[in-house]
């Protein structure tokens, strides 16, 4: 018997139960054989002595805490007019409040718009934008393809440029700078290049070619669309360079994930950095993480090699080394295992 039956569904098994209680049968019996319970017949039957009715009444009641009719009617009005702009029903209440209008929470907004049918405006899609494919003469080795943003310490109220190698995941160099302007990317990337080697590869021959020829630059730069990266300053300079800018998509920083990764795992796994108040001191740590953070700090993207085993061609020979090792140790447990089962076995005979 389901927990909520029509009314002349009881009223049909009332009486049922008392024709066969007529017959003989005991209540129980009855109810048993109808597989109803007993004490749900005797409700029914209190019930319609009472009630006079078997009948559920709409399920809900009748809340002391209900809705107004002022201000059911409020609420849509509300919606009507304030719908296109606020576009949800958490806003539209707090909306509601502002204007002094009617007072209630979010949820119950949401309510009343699916009971009366209210649909909130949604904001137009946007039009999906996909990555710009790479240049030609992009490869996957190390100096290739440089990242580069920058984040804010605040209690230091200094900003760091960093410049990452998405291949090795090698900390390229960093500036500690109170400005966040294209001087700094200017010279971020002319410390890097010097450090890396790389303005060797700035001939005259290759400065002469077209700035869209594929021969042209030395390496890919990659970043977000922020106004330092944008500016006209730093487009000229990395034409002047030899250097590619690659953007990500507008409003997606997962564009990004590497260096935004990386700032999260200096940020998080060394923490005092943003309690640090004093720049000089910033920076000189800064300087002190990253060789730590390339020369000893295991990197899980490049299967836990260090970034400079990967950046100098260690990386694979080191992973080979591991899977080498791994094997040579199974067979000798293996060995071992078999070894002492056998004694163990001799010695019981």
């Amino acid at each position: 018997m389901p927990g909520r039956v029509p009314g002349e569904v009881k009223e049909g098994l009332l009486k049922l139960v008392g024709d066969a209680v007529t017959q003989g049968w005991t209540h129980q019996r009855a109810c048993g054989v109808l597989l109803v319970s007993d004490v749900r017949v005797h409700r029914w039957r209190a019930r319609l002595l009472h009630v006079g009715t078997l009948v559920d009444r709409a399920p809900g009641g009748n809340p002391v805490h209900r809705l107004l009719d002022w201000e059911v009617q409020a609420i849509l009005e509300l919606i009507e007019e304030w719908g296109p702009v606020d576009r949800s029903h958490r806003k539209l209440a707090h909306r509601g409040s502002y204007t002094d209008t009617v007072f209630v929470a979010p949820s119950t907004l949401r309510r009343v718009a699916e009971k009366h049918q209210v649909n909130l405006p949604e904001p137009a899609p946007r039009t999906p934008v996909s990555l710009p494919p790479w240049p030609d003469f992009v490869s996957w080795e190390p100096n290739c393809i440089w990242i580069w943003d920058v984040t804010h310490f605040t209690r230091a109220r200094r900003v760091v440029f960093a410049i990452m190698d998405i291949v090795s995941r090698r900390w390229i160099e960093l500036l500690v700078s109170a400005e966040e302007s294209s001087t700094q990317v200017q010279l971020l990337f002319s410390d890097a290049l010097q450090s890396e080697g790389l303005l060797d590869k700035l001939t005259p021959e290759r400065l002469d070619l077209a700035v869209d020829d594929p021969a042209r630059p030395i390496l890919l730069a990659w970043s977000d669309r922020g106004p330092q990266m944008t500016a006209h300053s730093t487009r000229e300079f990395m034409a002047l360079m030899a250097i590619w800018q690659y953007h990500g998509r507008p409003h997606t920083p997962t564009d990004q994930a590497h260096i935004e990764s990386f700032f999260g795992h200096i940020k998080g796994e060394w923490p005092h950095l943003e309690t640090i108040t004093d720049p000089v001191a910033l920076e000189q740590e800064l300087h002190r993480l990253r060789v730590e953070y390339n020369t000893t700090r295991l990197h899980a993207g490049i299967g836990y090699v260090t970034p400079d085993d990967e950046h100098y061609g260690r990386g694979p020979s080191v992973r080979r080394a591991r899977q080498k090792g791994l094997r040579q140790a199974r067979r000798e447990r293996l060995e071992r295992n078999r070894e002492s089962k056998g004694n163990s076995s001799g010695s019981d005979g």
